[in-house]
């Protein structure tokens, strides 16, 4: 169920989504509030769970995450035990950046953000091979990244 945004709400979650470590005081003085509407606005966002958390994006790259891969998973059975193990199972790898259930070819595509291709060979050895469930496996690797981002259109 979607949350009533007015244009203040807008213009506050579009601020934040840019920059999250803007003060109170400064998303005010960027709308011509005071501080208390603000503080009130981004308090009810959060409680509603339109502002989820908040957090620092690092740059894989820099810290030596060279390699991403999608991943097109089809799972043997399709019934919600094998469903929910299979995600039990998979999320808990801090190499998945995301995990997706979807429609088509597979069941699920997965992110992954690995140092190297070796990196990625023990991913598929040691983790994926022994999740229960899985049918077939298809990998796709990125050359070169043309757009990311976070913000969410409002």
């Amino acid at each position: 169920m979607s949350y009533p945004l007015d244009a203040t709400d807008k213009a506050i979650l579009k601020r934040l989504q840019d920059n999250s470590r803007l003060t109170l005081k400064e998303i005010a003085g960027q709308l011509n509030l005071s501080t208390t509407p603000v503080f009130d606005r981004i308090k009810k966002l959060e409680k509603a769970g339109v502002i989820s958390k908040y957090v620092a994006l690092v740059d894989p790259k820099k810290v030596g995450k060279n390699l991403t891969v999608f991943i097109n998973i089809s799972i043997k059975e399709h019934d919600k035990m094998a469903i929910n193990e299979f995600v039990a199972a998979i999320t808990q790898f801090s190499e998945v950046q995301e995990c997706h259930h979807i429609t088509g070819n597979a069941d699920f595509l997965i992110k992954l953000v690995l140092a190297d291709i070796e990196a990625y060979n023990q991913f598929i050895l040691d983790k994926l091979s022994v999740i229960p469930h899985i049918g077939r496996v298809e990998s796709r690797f990125s050359l070169s990244e043309r757009k990311s981002t976070t913000v969410v259109s409002i």
